[in-house]
């Protein structure tokens, strides 16, 4: 096991500068730069930009140079801690992904915890009550919610919980905690804010993975060892529990690595919807406004986590599961 994680960490810095390469020259093949798409938002407004001006920012900014010189100078610093700078916020990398990232994954994980608390229940009860009336009423719901829209679910939500349960949308704090240092005041208005958010992003995955555990689940009530530990005397929910619920699992583990990325990119509309400063919106304006430094960084974060998460996911596979074996 030991040897596993060794030859996964040693490939994960190959993958990891690979990724990098490819998400700036992804970045970088839209036509112009981000100084392009500021003097054009600038004409369509109607002020004229000098072209000497235009050239010297470029300049300035490295935009005149080849393409590895920028990426060269873009990925040695990173190495050092820096991570470039932003053309449209005028400030450093860093410091703008810091808090939006922390708060992107804290929405992450409390939608994770959220979608799982009813996904696996539900999805066990419809497994061992197969075909009951529950089972259609739950399989119904898990369609409707597949249908809908998250931003068309943010809409209604929103409505309902301001109007029939005095809770608060918008944002993730109130107007005197926005840029208040933190506290465990702030904590609990942040906690506040968290409920409706963690709800409409976690109700995208939850429909599926009642679906997903449903599946599994009755897949492992119909092996031969079920039926022998029933024939022996053990108690059904015992069984259940302790057997095919833990194998039925598999899948919910194996993706872990591909949650926090799917949650970010799924969440930008539901963001800018609930006006959530979280990464996703910052993100879709860097990479609309070609900030390729801050894009960039973005890219390369959420594929390190996603990397790291897929390592996360085998070692729990291999606790979880005793019959997966990586010598």
């Amino acid at each position: 096991m030991w040897a596993f994680l060794l030859r996964r960490i040693v490939y994960m810095i190959p993958t990891l500068v690979v990724i990098s390469i490819v998400s700036f020259i992804l970045i970088q093949l839209p036509p112009g730069d981000y100084l392009t798409a500021y003097i054009a938002t600038l004409s369509a407004s109607g002020d004229a930009v000098d072209e000497a001006l235009a050239a010297s920012l470029r300049r300035q900014y490295g935009l005149d140079q080849p393409i590895y010189v920028q990426y060269y100078r873009w990925i040695s610093g990173i190495f050092r801690g820096n991570f470039g700078y932003s053309f449209e916020w005028n400030q450093p990398v860093r410091s703008l992904i810091g808090e939006r990232l922390a708060l992107s994954i804290v929405v992450s994980v409390a939608s994770l915890l959220f979608s799982w608390a009813i996904a696996l229940p539900i999805g066990i009860y419809s497994a061992v009550r197969q075909y009951s009336v529950f089972d259609y009423i739950f399989t119904f719901i898990g369609f409707i919610g597949v249908s809908i829209p998250n931003f068309l679910l943010a809409l209604v939500l929103m409505y309902l919980a301001n109007r029939h349960f005095g809770l608060s949308v918008g944002g993730l704090f109130s107007a005197e905690f926005v840029n208040a240092p933190w506290s465990m005041a702030r904590v609990l208005d942040m906690g506040r804010h968290l409920i409706l958010p963690m709800v409409i992003i976690g109700m995208a995955s939850t429909t599926g993975l009642i679906r997903i555990m449903r599946a599994n689940l009755l897949d492992e009530l119909r092996r031969p060892y079920v039926e022998t530990a029933r024939a022996k005397g053990m108690k059904r929910v015992r069984l259940v529990l302790k057997y095919p619920v833990r194998i039925a699992l598999n899948p919910f583990i194996s993706t872990v690595g591909f949650i926090l990325p799917q949650i970010i990119s799924g969440e930008i509309i539901v963001s800018v919807v609930l006006s959530l400063p979280t990464a996703g919106p910052l993100l879709l304006r860097a990479l609309l406004s070609q900030d390729m430094y801050l894009a960039g960084s973005f890219v390369l974060l959420l594929a390190t986590l996603t990397v790291i998460g897929m390592l996360l996911s085998d070692i729990l596979l291999a606790w979880l599961d005793p019959r997966i074996r990586y010598e």
